[in-house]
């Protein structure tokens, strides 16, 4: 796997794709503000090069995320449309039938496990688990749930995971995902169902809303910070990707000057076993 070309901004590349499938979290913003020159960016390519797909992890129907980009100030101007692996779980709730099953996750979520259709009963009734995150995920860990995932586990429950990430960078903090407890789960020996990135669901339903706009898109940019969801996933794809280093891999992948440093981008890359086209410090035109 070669090194990522490191660019200042967008333009540089923009001509040579006629799409864009661009993560939220860590790429736009960092839950409570936009990044400086994210919005403009996905502005320009949408102007002069062809549609935005925002694609996100988030546990949440696609009709939540305009609201919440609208609070933190991008335009709706600047994507076509949102696609989020909360689309994809409720799709995989319905597929399991009438079967009941335990909600773990926050209130904050209450619009996904509503949408989901299921009876959710207390975890000694149930017959999976709706995981959208911790209860909590200011004051608990992954390790608050072991005791309670190991029972499951031996029931032969399988878990619904809602947002396959395991962390994400909020404000200056990083905070566990539901994608954490997915992973001590299996390491528990407990059967897993992942929604979002990097699995392939997710990439059908972006590929659907490019055709809906009508406008065609054969040559796909995925952009996004996560290592093992948008750029494993784009991997997986065959998409060329550009790496972010805004997200929950910054420090990793600067060096003293806290800017993208090639060889120790690489060196992280190849840890990973996946690999970019492009990184940028942060999205910009």
């Amino acid at each position: 796997m070669g090194a990522p070309l490191i660019i200042k901004g967008l333009s540089e590349i923009a001509g040579r794709y006629d799409a864009l499938l661009c993560d939220a979290w860590g790429v736009i913003h960092n839950g409570r503000e936009l990044f400086a020159g994210a919005g403009d960016a996905l502005l320009k390519f949408r102007e002069t090069r062809g549609p935005v797909v925002i694609i996100t992890n988030a546990p949440r129907l696609s009709s939540a995320i305009p609201p919440q980009l609208d609070r933190l100030g991008l335009p709706r101007e600047a994507y076509d449309a949102v696609i989020t692996s909360g689309d994809a779980t409720v799709e995989a709730v319905k597929a399991m039938g009438d079967i009941p099953g335990f909600r773990l996750g926050p209130d904050k979520d209450d619009t996904l496990f509503n949408a989901a259709g299921a009876q959710f009963v207390p975890i000694e009734e149930a017959g999976f688990i709706l995981c959208t995150g911790l209860f909590d995920d200011i004051s608990e860990t992954p390790e608050d749930y072991r005791e309670m995932l190991s029972l499951a586990a031996a029931r032969g429950l399988p878990m619904i995971c809602a947002n396959p990430d395991r962390v994400v960078k909020f404000g200056d903090r990083m905070i566990y995902c539901a994608g954490s407890l997915a992973d001590l789960y299996e390491e528990l020996g407990g059967e897993t169902i992942f929604c979002g990135k990097p699995h392939k669901p997710i990439y059908d339903a972006c590929r659907k809303a490019l055709e809906a706009t009508g406008r065609p898109a054969s040559r796909m940019l995925a952009i996004g910070d996560g290592l093992q969801t948008d750029i494993l996933g784009a991997n997986r794809e065959e998409l060329d990707v550009a790496f972010v280093a805004d997200g929950i891999f910054a420090e990793q992948s600067r060096g003293p000057t806290g800017r993208i440093d090639g060889p120790r981008l690489g060196a992280l890359l190849g840890e990973h076993d996946v690999s970019a086209q492009y990184a940028l410090d942060g999205l910009k035109w």
